[in-house]
């Protein structure tokens, strides 16, 4: 193969890896919306939704793809399953995480968070893949960590949701990023993996009038059901977009998804936001220009 053809697939698998990652963020940013038809019902109960309809597309997707060979061949390697089991659990983690902040008038902490996980993604980069950072992006990580602080000393505690849903994503991220797995077949094993604690939560722990599903209306189930389509549908495509983007690439499109979400928060739902969270997200804010001037300067 000459090298012009290895840079056009080079070119091709990074083309195909950006339009992934767009559409997953701009799917992300928009999922509040649906997650806020579900107020009502607990962010366990939703999260059991999501995993188990989940399962269900996925198989769905694998039977009508013929992946059947490739599922089998994950199958076959313990090493594999046991790296997907711990992908699983830091999914499940930002899952939970997610729901509940959406709807318990969080949303903002929410934005925050997926503003901050990009420049989680360059540092993990950085430690595991040895992404180099150039000055700036140093810079931009330093005003990411400066609003933080911020808002530790004016209002004495730590964001913690933000945080812990951009550090649970970005993990997930790097471990997926090192599976040598198709990105259906992986997602399809994590939910499988996350299947049986679902159910016996649902046949055991869940008590509420919506669990069982015969008596609920038709519209209500739907809602339930389409969580799997809301849930899977960004996923692949980030899934898809972290096997061809460098972490600091994917990080470039990731603030899309919580700039609708801030959006929806302050214009839509109207969520409070003190002077000391506005100042946490001017900073980060600043970073993530500094961060993405440096790119384009760098691809230029």
């Amino acid at each position: 193969m000459t090298v012009s053809a290895n840079n056009q697939l080079e070119a091709n698998s990074s083309r195909n890896g950006a339009l992934s990652a767009l559409s997953a963020y701009i799917l992300w940013g928009f999922a509040p919306i649906y997650f806020k038809l579900l107020t009502e019902i607990s962010a366990g109960e939703i999260l059991m939704h999501r995993v188990i309809w989940s399962t269900v597309f996925l198989l769905l997707m694998i039977i009508a793809m013929k992946k059947w060979s490739q599922l089998v061949s994950v199958f076959r390697q313990p090493k594999i399953l046991l790296q997907l089991s711990l992908s699983a659990s830091f999914l499940a983690v930002n899952w939970f995480l997610f729901i509940w902040a959406v709807n318990n008038d969080h949303l903002l902490d929410a934005s925050l968070g997926y503003y901050i996980n990009p420049l989680f993604n360059v540092l993990l980069g950085m430690i595991f893949f040895q992404e180099r950072l150039r000055r700036n992006q140093l810079i931009a990580v330093g005003l990411a960590l400066t609003g933080v602080i911020v808002q530790l000393v004016v209002l004495g505690t730590l964001p913690i949701i933000s945080l812990a849903l951009a550090s649970t994503f970005a993990i997930y991220g790097l471990l997926r990023k090192k599976l040598p797995i198709n990105s259906f077949i992986g997602l399809f094993i994590e939910s499988i993996l996350m299947l049986p604690i679902a159910l016996l939560y649902w046949t055991f722990f869940v008590e509420s009038s919506t669990s069982d599903m015969l008596q609920n209306t038709g519209s209500l189930n739907f809602i339930l059901i389409m969580a799997g389509v809301v849930t899977t549908a960004p996923l692949l495509f980030f899934t898809a977009a972290a096997k061809r983007l460098t972490l600091s690439t994917l990080g470039f499109f990731q603030y899309l998804g919580p700039s609708i979400m801030f959006l929806l928060a302050t214009f839509y739902y109207q969520e409070t936001m003190q002077t000391a969270e506005l100042i946490t997200f001017i900073f980060i804010w600043a970073a993530l220009i500094l961060y993405s001037l440096d790119s384009i300067r760098k691809r230029a």
